[in-house]
């Protein structure tokens, strides 16, 4: 069970509470470790918040744990990047669980309305391979997308949601609670189903509603059924490059992580070997 906190929410008192209820991990959203990109993220800045998050865990015991952080501000450079990277995982204790989201524009929001914060395309994917390169050289492997973890330490979550498993988290408002808190779902079973009883796929028609989370893991996936547990997907040249193949299973390179909904979208929902005459 993981209970995500504010960085400055980090308290032993409060953490070994969370330890003594049945928490087995801790996640905190830190988001950057320099005080100009958080004030261009919005975010509050929290002097020595890495450092001292990063002490509180040790004394409170959890074995496994999470930071958070974003790239992509406007404000952020690449050595800023590469600063903020770099103290996470030279931390005495350093997290075993490292996200890294791009910084994703969202309508409605103060971000979306202002076009001069937006991310560029080619600065967060230059990001996105330094992430790649630091960590991996700091011993965390990619297990998602966003996500590297040092062995053993690989976020269960993950890997059931993306499956297409059952699963569940809460989450407390950051307004005076006025109920209970909301319970966000991840149900396998389709949620549209038409009259006739086959289900819709947000892929394209007939597409497998599973391949396309299940790319964004490490682990070769079947991308087409169609395809069958002994046929290679067929050939395309607009691929090459972006995902590896054995038989009828796919995992993306690098290049490939850097577009992985085009990818995916175009192995589900290729039509397939043409039925036997």
């Amino acid at each position: 069970m993981t209970v995500e906190c504010n960085p400055e929410d980090a308290e032993v008192d409060r953490l070994r509470a969370y330890r003594d209820a049945g928490v087995t991990r801790m996640s905190f959203g830190i988001q950057s470790t320099r005080p100009h990109v958080l004030d261009s993220l919005g975010r509050r800045n929290v002097p020595d918040a890495v450092t001292r998050v990063a002490d509180v865990v040790g004394q409170v015991g959890f074995a496994s744990w999470n930071l958070d952080l974003i790239f992509g501000a406007a404000d952020e450079t690449d050595e800023d990047w590469a600063c903020a990277l770099d103290t996470v995982v030279g931390l005495d204790g350093a997290p075993p669980h490292i996200s890294a989201y791009a910084l994703t524009v969202e309508p409605g929001t103060p971000l979306g309305a202002d076009a001069s914060r937006h991310p560029d395309d080619d600065v967060q994917a230059r990001r996105y391979e330094m992430t790649e390169e630091r960590l991996s050289g700091a011993g965390y492997r990619w297990e998602e997308i966003s996500n590297w973890a040092r062995p053993g330490h690989r976020c269960a979550h993950n890997h059931l949601y993306w499956s297409g498993a059952a699963t569940s988290a809460s989450a407390q408002p950051p307004t005076p609670p006025q109920g209970p808190p909301v319970v966000e779902r991840s149900d396998p079973r389709p949620l549209h189903r038409p009259r006739g009883g086959r289900p819709r796929h947000a892929g394209g028609r007939g597409a497998p509603r599973r391949g396309r989370p299940a790319l964004r893991v490490p682990q070769p996936c079947v991308a087409h059924r169609r395809w069958g547990p002994r046929r290679a997907p067929p050939r395309d040249r607009g691929l090459v490059g972006l995902v590896e193949t054995k038989g009828a299973r796919s995992v993306l390179t690098l290049r490939g992580r850097l577009l992985a909904n085009e990818v995916s979208t175009r192995l589900v929902t290729h039509p397939g070997p043409a039925p036997a005459r």
